[in-house]
């Protein structure tokens, strides 16, 4: 296996100079984390939704919450599966053609009419949406080694406000045009998308390996196992991920769920009102550019102890949500802010550590995110349905103060 991987890393030598001709402006940095947050976005426009989701396709509240379970599972998958492929394959070429397969699938979710195309649908959207991470590990090569952090702290901003403003979209839209309008909606944007970055990304300025015109499964195969080669050599890969694990089933869980107690007693808000609540977490964007740069100047271990001792606090505030809409905010924030921060130094991280493998090192930790992401949906909002609000909260609360443990026990040994 060993031999494998260094196989593959030899092959791929030089691509963090792909694009040493095209300058990455301002401009095109943003134009990624535009283009993270409308491709990620299409994970959680569905969170808002599900009452009526349910109620118009006859869905138990179980199968509801499969919802967002199977859309990270899809995530999750396609992290493994395709995210891999931009360390062989020229990443314009690749980002083009998932996103345009992903409106298809958005198409097939605004048009479902039971509750199995639903699922199937939200699966393969999650699937697709992980262009997301093939975008960040492009910019992150395109950029130079000293400012790598800023660049991905401004591209995973673009991802921050894509996930929070995605909520605020979708239960605007649903109120206005019913929810399969957001999804109709969001697959004529990524069709654009697919268009401009067509035009804007570079080419690969060196041609494709020989390997790649045969024996293509038998490479394929050896890049997957290279990842899997890559977590047992790199002890700071697996404790980022177990991090990313951990932080997302904590987000999730929020996330998830609070639209549940929000459309009950003493609340009743609409779709757009809940949305909206993520605007509140907009302040997470902040977050994600400050931890870039804290990083580039060597502050990573500082940051995510402080990070994660925010996300533990944040939720004693919002255990007080159904008595507070001003707790629910101030725990909303907390969150958000600790969780992006931790995120973003986590990719720093683990990118720096072999740049010629940036897409199977932030494919495989982003696996894990997924899988905390889908833990954290399909445990909150089960135990909302037989405990409370207070179980979830304590939920999380648990998740969060298992990430500061692990980094109190780990911090002098790894970054």
């Amino acid at each position: 296996m060993p031999g494998n991987s260094e196989a593959v890393s030899q092959r791929t030598e030089g691509r963090v100079g792909e694009g040493s001709a095209f300058v990455l402006s301002r401009g095109v940095v943003m134009l990624f984390a535009v283009a993270c947050g409308a491709a990620v976005a299409n994970v959680y426009f569905s969170q808002p939704l599900l009452v009526t989701m349910g109620h118009d396709l006859a869905m138990s509240p179980a199968l509801v919450g499969s919802v967002v379970t199977l859309t990270h599972v899809g995530y999750g998958l396609g992290l493994f599966f395709l995210v891999p492929l931009g360390d062989v394959a020229d990443r314009r070429r690749l980002v083009v053609a998932q996103l345009l397969l992903l409106v298809v699938a958005l198409v097939v979710v605004a048009a479902a009419r039971t509750a199995a195309v639903l699922l199937a649908g939200m699966a393969a959207t999650g699937l697709l949406a992980v262009v997301t991470q093939t975008l960040v590990a492009f910019a992150a090569s395109l950029a130079p080694p000293a400012g790598r952090g800023r660049v991905v702290g401004l591209v995973t901003s673009g991802v921050v406000v894509g996930i929070l403003l995605a909520r605020t979209a979708s239960g605007l839209m649903a109120d206005l045009a019913g929810w399969r309008s957001v999804y109709l909606a969001s697959a004529s944007l990524t069709a654009l998308l697919a268009l401009v970055l067509y035009r804007v990304l570079p080419r690969h300025s060196d041609a494709p390996p020989a390997a790649l015109r045969y024996g293509q499964l038998l490479r394929y195969g050896q890049l997957l196992r290279s990842t899997l080669t890559l977590f047992a050599r790199e002890r700071l890969l697996r404790l980022r991920s177990l991090f990313g694990l951990l932080i997302f089933a904590s987000f999730s869980t929020l996330w998830s769920s609070v639209a549940l107690p929000l459309s009950e007693a003493p609340y009743f808000l609409s779709h757009s009102a809940i949305g909206a609540l993520g605007l509140i977490g907009v302040a997470g964007a902040l977050a994600a550019t400050v931890a870039g740069r804290l990083n580039d100047r060597g502050h990573s271990r500082r940051t995510t102890g402080i990070a994660l001792a925010l996300l533990a606090a944040s939720w004693v505030p919002l255990a007080f949500t159904r008595g507070s809409f001003w707790a629910l905010a101030v725990g909303v924030v907390l969150l958000d802010l600790a969780v992006q921060a931790v995120h973003v130094t986590n990719q720093t991280l683990i990118y720096a550590l072999h740049p010629d493998a940036g897409s199977r090192l932030i494919g495989g930790y982003m696996v894990f995110y997924s899988i905390g992401s889908a833990i954290g949906a399909i445990a909150a909002t089960s135990l909302y349905t037989v405990a409370g609000w207070g179980a979830v909260c304590a939920l999380g609360a648990a998740f969060s103060c298992l990430g500061l443990a692990l980094w109190a026990f780990t911090s002098a040994q790894c970054p």
